[in-house]
């Protein structure tokens, strides 16, 4: 529906009113989960090719050759003997050594790129791998159940999970419980994160206490080192300062598609829908606009944007806000602790997607 919508400090404008976030509490069946495990919208047309390896860094070399390898590897039959077939109800027999590959660097070093390109490399039709963050496949256990996601899971060839983080002691049994099966049904695994499968943990939780699950878990990979700066800022100029209220209100209205929401109500409203449907949230979303940015008022909250941050990213959806820059979203204390490069992500990909935004002030 169009109105035309005085804002401060501007002409009127006649143009059709912006979607709010806070009024979208999207469902999603358990269906739609599975069948959206490929890389997301930003990484569809990356291959190894178009990674481009920082001439400083020879780890960035060395890892694409080793994945190609990897992807190469797994042209041939499922490990299980013939994927969902089983003959005579026999167990498969499990694959010595590691049946994965880990890529540890971090933020901003093109592990995400690396990882969708082995799924893109991997010979197999896209029904046989699957592509998700850990988030998005903590989720698929919840609404599936162990045993269904196990069953669903177990014919892949390969299972890519990005931005692999265990954020309590549950989802360290439920995940180390879960990868161990597929990995004995014969499915390849490969991972990312900022932390190596060995560390998972430390300074989040009592590590010594899943000490256990954590190594069990870390020898299903091979863990492959990334050094290099953030992409992201590599010769790019600093993030653009946040813009008025009124510039952001009247991009909003002019920007087919755009939603508008105040910060505070936003991340309050993130707390009411599960994370899993984070995504569902930007369907159709071409520009998250937002007014009056403030400081994240705790770690629960701060976490949960997190997942709204790498949902746009990955959506490639700009964001163009009003109030502090995105640098300043999380507390010394948020930025010193154990979720720290969680933070330090999200204020990489938020950074990138102000500056998408800026084209949306200039039109």
């Amino acid at each position: 529906m169009s109105s035309s919508t005085a804002v401060p400090g501007q002409s009127p404008i006649a143009e059709t009113a912006p979607q709010s976030l806070c009024a979208l509490e999207p469902r999603v069946p358990a269906d739609r989960l599975v069948a959206e495990m490929v890389p997301p919208p930003r990484f569809d047309a990356v291959r190894f090719e178009t990674y481009e390896p920082d001439p400083d860094q020879p780890s960035q070399t060395e890892a694409v050759e080793v994945l190609s390898s990897f992807a190469a590897g797994l042209g041939g039959a499922h490990a299980s003997g013939g994927g969902k077939r089983r003959w005579f109800g026999r167990k498969p027999t499990a694959p010595t050594g590691p049946r994965g590959v880990y890529l540890d660097g971090g933020y901003g070093v093109g592990k995400t790129h690396l990882l969708a390109s082995l799924w893109h490399a991997t010979p197999a039709a896209p029904s046989l791998k699957a592509f998700g963050t850990f988030v998005e496949l903590t989720n698929l256990v919840g609404a599936l159940g162990f045993q269904q996601t196990v069953q669903t899971l177990s014919g892949h060839r390969l299972l890519c999970i990005d931005e692999f983080e265990l954020d309590d002691p549950g989802d360290t049994v439920l995940v180390s419980s879960l990868l161990s099966r597929l990995v004995e049904a014969g499915v390849a695994l490969a991972a990312t994160s900022n932390t190596l499968p060995g560390k998972l943990g430390e300074g989040r939780f009592a590590a010594a206490d899943f000490l256990r699950e954590i190594q069990g878990l870390s020898a299903h990979f091979r863990p492959l080192r990334i050094d290099g700066e953030d992409y992201r800022h590599r010769g790019l100029p600093e993030a653009p300062p946040p813009y008025s209220t009124e510039q952001v209100t009247k991009a909003a209205y002019a920007t087919a598609g755009a939603s508008l929401d105040d910060f505070p109500a936003l991340l309050g409203h993130l707390a009411r829908v599960h994370p899993s449907r984070y995504g569902a949230l930007t369907d159709g979303i071409t520009a998250v606009c937002l007014t009056d940015v403030e400081p994240v008022p705790d770690q629960s909250t701060a976490l949960r944007l997190v997942v709204l941050a790498d949902r746009l990213y990955d959506r490639e959806v700009p964001v163009l806000a009003s109030g502090l820059p995105f640098d300043r979203l999380f507390s010394d204390e948020m930025l010193n602790g154990g979720y720290r490069k969680k933070y330090f992500r999200a204020i990489s990909r938020l950074t990138a997607l102000a500056r998408d935004a800026k084209a949306l002030v200039a039109q």
